[in-house]
């Protein structure tokens, strides 16, 4: 058996070489492409993290603004409840002077029919 290297293990070598950088450019590429997803997730996450604060930012102002749009409907209840307490004083008054009216007006026909029976006997 002789120490030299046939020409099948050259070919053998080559190949197992060949394999090898193959095998580290494999690596490399599939390293990089992990990279690019760690990268590409934290840049997702960061989306997701502003759009939830964008989304309570949003949240509180609408719950502000209810809680404003609520107290403005209280305040106009209550002006609804004193402008009915107003004109239900208003249609009572309204009311008691047309029967003192009413009440005048006949009393003044009495006065006047008395008078007219008064002269009509007088004559």
């Amino acid at each position: 058996m002789s120490a030299e290297t046939s020409p099948g293990d050259d070919n053998l070598e080559g190949r197992i070489r060949e394999a090898e950088r193959r095998l580290e450019e494999a690596a490399a590429l599939a390293t990089e492409a992990e990279h690019r997803a760690e990268e590409e997730i934290k840049a997702l996450e960061a989306d997701l993290e502003h759009e939830r604060a964008e989304k309570e930012r949003a949240l509180a102002a609408a719950e502000q603004r209810l809680g404003e749009i609520e107290a403005q409907v209280e305040a106009a209840e209550k002006r609804v409840e004193a402008a009915e307490g107003r004109a239900a004083t208003v249609e009572a008054t309204v009311a008691d002077e047309l029967a003192r009216a009413r009440e005048s007006a006949a009393q003044w026909l009495q006065e006047q029919l008395d008078t007219l029976r008064r002269e009509a006997e007088g004559q």
